[in-house]
């Protein structure tokens, strides 16, 4: 999967980087483009309502790829995880369902970046995280502006801004498990207002999990971006153009583990997943338009396009005494195997035993009995956006008017093959290809408008903004039949072979308002209230799920610290659960359900300041903590997807605690880091009974670097110092591990 010529490539480019860099005169600072949310830290302090940046310095400090490490520091944020590299990862804002991060509005440089964000909002691409600037988190009444996924809040991605001067930037580090990185980009600015950035991200790694009998678990990443503007200095005019395109090849599976073997080994995977693998290919253009009237009043208008092709080669399912035909989808998932398993029990007249023996290969299948699924995919995203802000002043007041209009469609494309295989001696023999869309032949679409309006009323030592929502949106559904004798080429698709058409129409208003109140010269309180909207699925009878959320809280600041203390409500009238391969559940993927009445309430705190007293070092710590309670308020008649829920039944992934800590100590040339996670234990589902918990887990990170020169360093890094090595989450199908320690070193240059 990895080349030598890949090898050597990132291997030359550290001694090339610091050739340069002998050179190099000090670079300027980058431009920041117009596409935040909030912009940087401290512009947070002001704002009616909870917001959070991760700066570039933030990013910098352990250089992490996985977006699930950057985005746990950040309080009210919790993650499921999967796969340990946070390739397709599973974030939750205030305790909203995290599954493939679906019931939150996320964004790549303030535009909607989920493969199709209203007809299938899973993020089965998620922006490569370690080309990323910074990071912004929207919660409460702040994120009335982002849509359409406002319970939560909203997470905008910065990537890399052109810089104002010409400069470059090269990290390149290599590690355990096989795994080579490099992130390098050139560009910078002309007098005339011409500018450009070009950037790349490669990343490779064989994977820190084992295949039984042979098998690949890494991952090959590459990624381009291409950025151009036209701002000259005495125009009111500004152009931006940005070009990225993004390759994935990752050996990841939707299967775990059982509990027994979990515990001899949790980086083990059946080799039943030996075939397993995606393949996703992501196009993005981005089309900006800035018109300055006079130093109050600014327009813009924003045209993108996302293309994304995915193709995850999986195993799905078995049928025991394989007499069913190979085009028709098993019933008997991997889940329930592994369930079965867990509990000791049979299952479809298989003992504990024989479902262990299927699972480590010991056991051979009858022909067809076992489902590969290859789940094609396609996914378009498009739209246009206009952006109104002005500011003025009526009396003593001081309005901030934000108005925003945004017209989008994206679809989905499932063209998918089931096939059938069998386990002779431990490996897997194909029976049958299947007919090209046994496994899913459906288009779904959606049409939305979105308008808001904002006005941020400075009055004295007040701040008020009154915002308003309104999402129209229109989803449908077509399936295809798919039988023999009938050409399954999407472009033959007619009206003689449909099999059946819904649609769903939603609009919905969304009110919010938020306060801020400077009661001293370094203490704010602020306090919100507002409407929150999660778009339903095309499931016809299923309501869009709503919650009203209050938030109230304090900022204070010191010389030498600062801290943030919010509590949050999220009073839900209808939870909604949407079934997808991923979750786990034994429903039909795309039906939706409703949940009824549920209840999320937390603490979230946050605290920054240096220990240090000496003017020779620094001993920088943050600290951020949550704490949640979510649970449902009514009982829920019997479904595929909640189960059997009474009354106080916790919702499902949300941890009770959260600690996230970061201390730090710079001297001269050198920096070290050292970063502990705790999560608690969480509920994989309501009922949370034997074998429906994750474990409580205390993960350590540590990084160092030293500067050769103003413009060079070298660095080192180790992931989960400790191997913790519990059980962090059970989904898709059994028990899945930490990511496993790993060591990496490095060097980071700009020239």
């Amino acid at each position: 999967m990895k080349t030598p010529l890949a090898y050597a490539y990132l291997c030359v480019i550290p001694a090339v980087a610091v050739g340069i860099q002998c050179f190099a005169e000090e670079a300027a600072e980058p431009l920041l483009e117009e596409v935040t949310i909030i912009g940087t830290r401290d512009d947070v302090r002001g704002m009616p309502g909870a917001a959070h940046v991760v700066g570039p310095e933030d990013m910098e400090r352990f250089a992490y790829t996985d977006i699930q490490r950057m985005a746990r520091q950040v309080p009210g944020v919790s993650i499921q995880v999967e796969d340990g590299f946070g390739l397709r990862p599973n974030i939750s804002i205030r305790g909203v369902a995290s599954e493939r991060s679906g019931r939150i509005t996320l964004l790549e440089d303030n535009i909607l970046i989920a493969p199709a964000p209203y007809s299938a909002p899973s993020a089965y691409y998620f922006p490569t995280a370690g080309r990323m600037h910074s990071l912004e988190v929207l919660k409460g009444p702040a994120a009335i502006t982002q849509g359409p996924y406002t319970i939560g809040g909203a997470l905008n991605l910065v990537s890399t801004p052109v810089p104002s001067e010409m400069t470059g930037s090269a990290v390149a580090e290599g590690g355990q498990h096989g795994t080579w990185r490099l992130h390098a980009s050139y560009g910078g600015s002309t007098d005339q207002g011409l500018g450009f950035l070009l950037e790349t991200h490669q990343w490779l790694s064989d994977g820190y999990q084992a295949v039984d009998r042979g098998g690949e678990s890494g991952l090959e990443i590459a990624d381009y971006t291409l950025k151009a503007r036209f701002a000259p200095p005495s125009s009111r005019h500004r152009f931006d153009v940005k070009l990225q395109f993004a390759d994935q090849v990752s050996d990841q599976s939707y299967l775990g583990l059982t509990d027994a073997d979990f515990i001899r080994d949790p980086f083990r995977r059946y080799g039943l997943s030996a075939l397993d693998k995606i393949e996703t290919a992501h196009d993005q253009m981005i089309l900006r338009y800035a018109f300055s009237l006079d130093q109050a009043v600014e327009f813009s208008a924003v045209a993108y396009n996302n293309t994304h092709m995915r193709d995850w080669f999986k195993t799905e399912g078995i049928d025991f005494d394989g007499s069913d035909d190979a085009q028709t989808l098993s019933r008997t998932s991997w889940s329930n195997v592994i369930r079965a398993a867990n509990r000791g029990a049979t299952l479809a007249g298989v003992d504990s035993p024989g479902l262990l023996a299927i699972l480590h290969g010991d056991a051979d299948t009858p022909p067809g009995s076992i489902q590969i699924r290859s789940n094609a995919r396609e996914y378009f995203s498009r739209g246009i956006q206009f952006g109104l802000a002005w500011n003025t002043a009526f009396g003593d007041a001081e309005h901030a008017i934000d108005i925003g209009a945004r017209l989008h469609a994206d679809e989905e494309d499932r063209l998918q093959r089931n096939s059938a295989y069998s386990q002779r001696n431990g490996r897997l023999v194909l029976d049958d290809a299947g007919l090209l869309g046994n496994a899913g032949n459906r288009i779904q679409e959606a049409e939305a408008l979105a308008v808001f309006v904002q006005d941020r009323i400075a009055i004295d030592r007040w701040s008020v903004s009154i915002g308003l929502r309104h999402e129209d949106i229109e989803q449908k559904r077509t399936r295809f039949e798919t039988r023999p004798g009938r050409t399954m080429d999407p472009a033959a698709r007619s009206e003689d072979n449909v099999r059946d058409r819904r649609e769903n129409v939603t609009r919905v208003l969304l009110p919010g308002i938020g306060a801020s109140f400077e009661a001293a010269e370094n203490t704010e309180l602020f306090v919100g209230a507002h409407k929150g909207f999660t778009a339903p699925s095309n499931a016809p009878g299923v309501d869009e799920e709503t919650a009203f959320n209050y938030e109230a809280g304090a900022r204070i600041y010191g010389r030498r610290w600062s801290g943030e203390l919010t509590a949050f409500l999220s009073d839900y009238d209808n939870l909604l659960g949407e079934c997808t391969a991923s979750s786990g559940a034994v429903c039909e993927v795309g039906d939706a359900f409703n949940g009824d009445a549920a209840t999320v309430r937390g603490i979230e705190a946050s605290f920054s300041t240096d220990l240090s007293t000496s003017a020779s070092f620094r001993l920088p710590l943050t600290l951020t903590l949550t704490q949640m309670d979510a649970r449902f308020d009514s009982d829920v008649a019997d479904t595929d997807f909640f189960g059997d829920v009474r009354r106080g039944d916790p919702l499902p992934y949300v941890p009770r605690q959260q600690v996230h800590a970061v201390i730090g100590l710079l001297r001269g040339r050198t920096e070290a880091n050292l970063a502990l996670n705790y999560v608690d234990e969480v509920c994989v589902r309501a009922s949370c009974g034997d074998f429906e918990k994750t474990d409580s887990a205390l993960t350590v990170d540590v990084a160092a670097s030293w500067r050769l020169n103003p413009r060079v360093a070298v660095f080192a890094r180790v992931e989960n110092l400790t191997r913790a090595t519990g059980i962090l989450g059970r989904h898709p199908y059994g028990a899945r591990p930490n990511k496993d320690r790993t060591l990496s070193a490095g060097v980071r240059a700009r020239f």
